[in-house]
């Protein structure tokens, strides 16, 4: 299901009350004009590359875990997640950001590219 998500209390519920969007299946991160997007919420930046995305993982303790030629992949020493998402972020998807979503509970949200957009 796609939508934001919201953590409180250690219970997870959907903040919005709008029905899954039927897009191609993911709604990418790095490519394309509508869908979702990754939302660093503390700063309210837009995660539009992997170098942002590391960047605001590392501030949290995580750190860059093997070297595969297919996947970058986080973890946090101090816990058993790992962050896996594809090494090319125009094929960053909405698993991949829910994943990030979380296993970083209260930092990132998923939120729709038009409501993140700047006004003309």
């Amino acid at each position: 299901m796609t939508g934001v998500w919201v953590f409180e209390d250690g219970m997870v519920r959907r903040a919005d009350s709008e029905a899954p969007s039927r897009g191609r299946g993911g709604g990418g991160g790095g490519g394309g004009g509508g869908g979702k997007v990754l939302v660093h919420v503390p700063s309210s930046e837009v995660v539009t590359s992997y170098e942002v995305l590391e960047r605001r993982l590392r501030e949290l303790g995580w750190e860059r875990y093997l070297n595969d030629p297919c996947l970058l992949q986080f973890h946090q020493r101090s816990t058993v997640h790992l962050i896996s998402v594809p090494r090319d972020f125009s094929r960053l998807k909405l698993v991949h950001m829910y994943d990030v979503v979380v296993k970083t509970r209260n930092v990132f949200e998923v939120r729709d590219a038009a409501a993140t957009a700047a006004p003309p």
